[in-house]
């Protein structure tokens, strides 16, 4: 299983086209935000101190949210190409277990979604310190890291279930364009959850990975949310946590981070059993 990772590791990085596109939604999402739509969100917030630094820190929570979907996704697509080439049956009828083989798609989706994630994190945080803002403490750093590890590891069985259903490079491009443009609103970049139908929200607060993107603007948002509210009123500050997508509520209770964690954790482990039992009923 070691080897086969490494060897879709290599035919991955090795692909610059394919690492490119694995980040196309996060560039887009930079573009927009850096053409319009981080001055719309400014317009909002005219009186709150650093506000800027604020919702870059929140544009970058998001970002790393999309970035452990996207670079799975594009990792797959080794996969799905090795099923078009039917370089998958020489595999199979190699000496080498199947699970080890699907476990080598697995491994490799996951840790080039950490890499790509880590790479994303260390762009953010200079741009952060360009502008102005402050590095994430130490504790947090690691709090970061440790939600990628485990957001990574959700979205790389989610996405695996996705991809066990394609067979054709064609269905796989068009999967991962339609996916590469719901994800900024699933995660609550393009249009803040708060400005959305109730409706829509709650289906979005039922998706992994929205819970992902809270966990990480409440850890990447912390210093700069106490900095830009140290002056006002509670109320106010729960408002704009819960419009843009800090916190969440269910039936006017707010969820827990522990309690968001336990969905990433059950969501990884039962995507990755519904990719086990998919690609074993199409076996037989």
């Amino acid at each position: 299983m070691i080897t086969f990772a490494k060897r879709n590791l290599l035919l991955f990085f090795r692909d610059k086209s394919a690492v490119f596109f694995s980040l196309l939604a996060v560039l887009i999402i930079i573009g927009l935000y850096a053409l319009f739509l981080g001055d719309v969100w400014m317009e909002d917030l005219p009186e709150i101190k650093d506000a800027e630094t604020l919702m870059d820190s929140w544009l970058i929570a998001g970002l790393m949210a999309v970035t452990t979907v996207t670079s799975t996704m594009g990792a797959f697509g080794i996969m799905v190409e090795d099923r078009a080439k039917k370089t998958n049956m020489d595999f199979y009828a190699a000496p080498v277990k199947r699970r080890s083989i699907t476990g080598g798609y697995f491994a490799s989706a996951y840790i080039i979604g950490i890499i790509m994630s880590l790479i994303t994190f260390v762009f953010s945080e200079l741009y952060i310190l360009m502008n102005g803002g402050e590095l994430l403490g130490a504790v947090s750093m690691f709090k970061v890291f440790l939600l990628i590890l485990l957001s990574a590891a959700t979205n790389t069985a989610l996405v695996s279930f996705i991809v066990s259903f394609f067979y054709s490079q064609n269905a796989f491009a068009a999967a991962s364009t339609i996916i590469g443009t719901l994800i900024g609103f699933i995660t609550g970049i393009y249009l803040p959850i708060g400005t959305l139908p109730e409706t829509v929200q709650f289906f979005i607060k039922i998706f992994p990975v929205s819970h992902a993107a809270v966990l990480f603007r409440q850890i990447i948002m912390e210093k700069p949310l106490n900095v830009s509210f140290s002056n006002i009123q509670a109320d106010y500050v729960n408002q704009f946590k819960e419009s843009m997508g800090v916190t969440y509520q269910f039936g006017g209770e707010t969820l827990t981070p522990l309690l968001s964690i336990l969905i990433l954790t059950a969501s990884a482990i039962l995507f990755y059993g519904l990719t086990i039992l998919n690609l074993s009923r199409k076996r037989k």
